[in-house]
């Protein structure tokens, strides 16, 4: 089984884990994760990401600046796009609204959000959002500005309602190790509900490490942990589950 971790932080990860990218890449080969793409949060975090997936054949990057860090602005950020000639960068993100931390003004949030959204429509490039207690206002504002035709939920963590919402706007979902958290049913019964082909699998390392790892900085060498509990939810085999996730990831960022 090949895996895709359509969302990881190589970059973060190696200040954050002392751990070298080459050798997170390394190892999720080794388990089975043949292709990776690093995510930006800020537009230096994300001149980082695109300069590392130049190195590796298995991995590619976004470009993006992070509801958190929306109080710095996207200045330089666009540029990162008009100066990337590798074929690396793939999409517009993370970005959107987080009301659970709030680090940086709602308004503020909304305004670097729609920003990114118009950048991505620009670019015809696939848009990641982060959103966290901020549902009716990611959807809102997606409305307003119009839902770019490759978009996804990274780290999805809704329930149906919000998983239906995200549907209907012909959005991917893409979940994370939570899928594996015994607090997370109504999670749980969202993977279930999503289409095959709009499904997505993530381990937004080095956060939220999956059971059994709870507690561990997170590593890509784990989504096939998060691909098997969702073929166990779904009552499929894992294979199916890594062949549909790979088969959308490539698809959903135009990958070779």
């Amino acid at each position: 089984m090949d895996w895709f971790d359509n969302h990881c932080h190589l970059t973060t990860g190696a200040t954050r884990n002392s751990v070298l990218p080459a050798d997170a890449v390394a190892e999720a080969a080794a388990s089975g994760v043949t292709r990776l793409l690093t995510v930006g949060c800020t537009v230096a975090d994300s001149a980082e990401a695109v300069g590392l997936a130049s190195q590796f054949d298995s991995v590619w990057a976004t470009a993006g600046v992070h509801p958190h860090d929306a109080k710095d602005g996207i200045a330089g950020l666009r540029q990162l796009f008009d100066h990337t000639t590798t074929g690396r960068l793939v999409a517009v993100g993370e970005c959107g609204l987080d009301y659970h931390y709030s680090h940086s003004p709602h308004d503020v949030q909304a305004e670097v959000f729609a920003a990114q959204i118009q950048l991505a429509h620009e670019l015809d490039l696939a848009l990641v959002i982060h959103s966290r207690s901020a549902w009716e206002d990611t959807f809102a504002i997606l409305d307003e500005q119009g839902v770019p035709a490759r978009t996804v939920f990274h780290c999805f963590t809704g329930g149906l309602d919000e998983a239906r919402m995200a549907l209907d706007r012909d959005c991917h979902l893409s979940f994370s190790g939570i899928v594996t958290f015994p607090s997370a049913p109504e999670l749980r019964q969202a993977a279930v509900l999503c289409p095959g082909d709009r499904l997505l699998v993530e381990t937004d390392s080095p956060y939220l490490a999956p059971i059994p790892h709870r507690g561990k900085p997170n590593r890509p060498a784990w989504v096939p942990l998060v691909g098997e509990a969702i073929a166990a939810e779904r009552g499929q085999p894992p294979a199916e589950i890594a062949e549909s996730t790979w088969n959308n990831g490539q698809r959903l960022y135009r990958l070779p």
